[in-house]
């Protein structure tokens, strides 16, 4: 299992490059494995599109048993929304999974930022294909309720317009309209950009799939153009 971070050859780890090194299989969604595909040469490849989690999972380690190293990829960190459930789910006892960490959408995006995360934060998917949407509420309510930072992942597309707006209007319930609020489309990629606003000012006709949004809780500010939540340190 290996993270490839958000896209950017900057945000692989070392321990991510020697692992695809050492690979004689590669195994992936075709996005991701786009992002590395110059790191490939010479190595089997095996690339299908979303929605293929399991058959990539039950075809790796199928590939694995016959004793090919065999290096399943993921976008950001394997075991956040990642390819390390369903494999450690599925492998067999005994079998050797090793799981290299990658760069999470979250820290990457809260870099660009500033310092969004300096206190208790909490991530939340807004795609409800493999959680009931009444579960993605709960977890709205309670942390905003508890004043967390909020990370939003897939936070908007074509099939679920609306679950962003409702998301908003939940964490309004409990937060002022001042909160500030961070966007960040495309992190680690060429068309990477970012935005600072508030959460009465959200817009949420220009965050898509590819947007991170950062709620900040109720201590967060804007210092010099970065989003900063203070820690408590007497400065």
């Amino acid at each position: 299992m290996v993270g490839l971070g958000p896209g950017a050859e900057r945000t692989l780890t070392a321990e991510a490059l020697e692992t695809l090194a050492r690979a004689d299989v590669v195994v992936g969604y075709t996005t991701y494995i786009k992002l590395i595909e110059h790191h490939l040469a010479g190595k089997e490849v095996i690339s299908s599109g979303m929605k293929k989690e399991v058959d990539r999972a039950m075809l790796a380690l199928e590939i694995a048993a016959k004793g090919k190293h065999v290096a399943v990829v993921s976008s950001g960190d394997p075991g956040v929304y990642g390819m390390a459930g369903p494999v450690l789910e599925a492998a067999p006892a005994g079998m050797e999974v090793d799981i290299v960490p990658g760069v999470t959408a979250a820290n990457a995006a809260a870099a660009l930022l500033g310092a969004p995360l300096m206190h208790d934060f909490a991530v939340i998917s807004l795609s409800d294909l493999l959680t009931p949407w009444e579960t993605i509420v709960r977890r709205l309510e309670a942390a905003a309720y508890a004043d967390f930072i909020i990370v939003l992942y897939n936070p908007r597309s074509r099939g679920r317009k609306d679950h962003l707006a409702t998301a908003r209007s939940i964490i309004l319930e409990k937060r002022d309209g001042s909160t500030v609020v961070g966007l960040v489309r495309n992190c680690g990629r060429a068309e990477e950009g970012s935005k600072i606003t508030t959460l009465a000012q959200l817009n949420v006709e220009e965050v898509d799939m590819f947007t991170t949004v950062i709620i900040g809780n109720s201590c967060t500010k804007v210092v010099n153009g970065r989003m900063v939540t203070p820690r408590g340190y007497a400065l």
